[in-house]
């Protein structure tokens, strides 16, 4: 495998900011879990990539323990006035497509990621869940959310913010992974 810059990959899929974090502070948390279960999102216990289909706590942390590295990636949008609610689903979208991008582009170089999108899934109108297997396995991902981080954390121990002020929403994603050096043949974490 050669190596791959995660970094300028993604500056490159068009992401406001991007940080290196080391996924070994990570925190899975039950009470991160407990908001899924409220259901404010209506869809927890229908969909393959939420709780509880997701898997539990501790199978997620044991998948993420397997990876050395971390990049998140945000995506900023700003307000044009206070009443601007448009710019959400706008910036939502364009992360969410630059996320694809970003973890399509890691795939194709043949590279092991545990890619944790924003929010739930919703690339169907209505899930498969549970009668059916995902209809899209390559292209939905669990949401950091439903693998029990606190985002707002996760961007504080990345040194990443999380609050860009008012009329400022920031979408984040990451992506795990593992790297070996192609001259050293040493896995680099």
């Amino acid at each position: 495998m050669e190596d791959f810059d995660f970094i300028k990959h993604a500056k490159d899929c068009g992401f406001t900011e991007v940080a290196e974090t080391d996924p070994g502070k990570f925190r899975f948390m039950k009470e991160v879990r407990d908001m899924c279960r409220a259901d404010k999102c209506n869809h927890y216990n229908k969909s393959w990539n939420c709780p509880p289909a997701c898997g539990t706590l501790e199978e997620t942390a044991a998948r993420a323990s397997r990876y050395g590295n971390c990049v998140l990636v945000q995506t900023v949008g700003h307000a044009a006035d206070e009443y601007d609610v448009e710019f959400y689903t706008e910036t939502a979208v364009l992360h969410n497509k630059n996320f694809r991008a970003f973890v399509s582009g890691a795939l194709k170089k043949n590279i092991d990621i545990f890619p944790m999108g924003m929010g739930a899934c919703r690339l169907c109108e209505v899930c498969a869940y549970p009668d059916l297997p995902c209809r899209f396995p390559d292209t939905s991902f669990l949401s950091m959310e439903a693998c029990g981080l606190l985002v707002s954390r996760v961007c504080e121990d990345a040194g990443l913010p999380y609050y860009y002020g008012p009329g400022s929403i920031a979408y984040i994603s990451c992506c795990l992974y593992n790297v070996k050096s192609t001259d050293a043949g040493a896995e680099r974490t």
